[in-house]
């Protein structure tokens, strides 16, 4: 009998451990029935009979007409349709000895194509979860030529695959415009925490409300948290793109790193520089020791955001990213890291 009653108290304990623990954001998404299109266009691209003709690629066009101009225009800048020399600059884009080395690493590196195709629907089934009265976004990927990792606009989401190659990729190191600490983070895992990141400030970020150091790192801790939202499973190191040692660094230094804000009065700066500092992405964070990553602002205020929504369980997702009022989101917090 004491030893039932043991083996009873013994589950209990872990049972009460185990929801202490557990994640409240890993939701069970299975009654969303909204599913994210994700639409191969580098592949439709590149395979088309007979790309070299301007007829073939106007049906292409037709096809896809909501992305295909922002692809032309924004993503590889060769115009549109209706200019005089569209047709020779897709020619020369379709027939560049890079790019179609780049398409061979490409289609090498997404082989299993289908496991990136169902990170992206899962991933925007927990966003549906939460939000089911958006629209979700249709996805594209394609080869940019190492134009910008993820475009987003109404609705759209493009991901160039050229841009997650992998650290070592010799593309990377042969580009002057890709910086090493950029070419860290250009491996395949990143796409999904990329593609939520600029999702959420597509639809949440507000500029406009954010005018002070402060408001900034609360603002981008909320979009990391839906980074979280979208990605329960997923490290924090890959969704921050930190190294093991980065992230350890900032957990370590986290009290001091709030204190000096605070002692040199930066929260409430609105100098841009003040802001860029500590926001922007870079080798690492000036002011601090060349062991910082960069962006530890961001990092802050996702503990801010993190600890705000641990303490106010009935604030809802849809609820904190409506919230603009960064001090009350601090104070609510009670952040005072040790």
């Amino acid at each position: 009998m004491r030893r039932l009653r043991f083996y009873s108290l013994l589950v209990l304990l872990t049972l009460v451990f185990t929801a202490c623990q557990r994640n409240p954001l890993k939701v069970d998404t299975s009654n969303v029935d909204s599913e994210v299109e994700v639409v191969r266009f580098g592949e439709a691209l590149q395979n088309l009979e007979g790309k070299d003709t301007l007829t073939t690629i106007a049906e292409l066009s037709n096809q896809y007409p909501e992305f295909f101009n922002l692809f032309t225009y924004r993503i590889i800048r060769v115009g549109g349709m209706g200019d005089e020399y569209f047709e020779d600059y897709m020619k020369t884009f379709l027939a560049d000895t890079m790019i179609n080395e780049v398409k061979s690493v490409v289609d090498d590196e997404f082989k299993d194509f289908a496991k990136l195709e169902k990170q992206l629907k899962k991933a925007f089934k927990y966003y549906a979860f939460h939000f089911p009265e958006k629209e979700l976004p249709t996805i594209y990927t394609y080869i940019s030529g190492f134009n910008q990792s993820v475009v987003t606009a109404e609705n759209i989401v493009g991901i160039s695959l050229d841009k997650y190659l992998g650290r070592e990729c010799r593309f990377y190191k042969e580009l002057n415009t890709t910086p090493r600490y950029k070419a860290m983070n250009m491996y395949r895992e990143r796409i999904l925490p990329d593609v939520a990141y600029a999702w959420a400030i597509t639809e949440f970020e507000d500029e406009n409300s954010a005018t002070n150091l402060l408001g900034q790192m609360v603002q981008k801790g909320k979009m990391m948290y839906m980074v979280d939202a979208m990605l329960p499973n997923v490290k924090d190191t890959v969704k921050i793109g930190y190294t093991d040692a980065q992230l350890k660094w900032c957990k370590m230094n986290e009290a001091s790193m709030w204190t000096y804000l605070i002692e040199n009065k930066m929260l409430y700066s609105s100098k841009r520089m003040d802001i860029v500092r500590y926001i922007n992405d870079a080798p690492n964070t000036s002011g601090f020791p060349m062991e910082s990553p960069g962006r530890t602002g961001v990092w802050l205020g996702w503990q801010i955001v993190r600890l705000y929504m641990k303490k106010h369980p009935e604030i809802t997702l849809q609820e904190l990213m409506k919230n603009k009022d960064y001090q009350q989101i601090l104070n609510d917090s009670g952040y005072t890291p040790e």
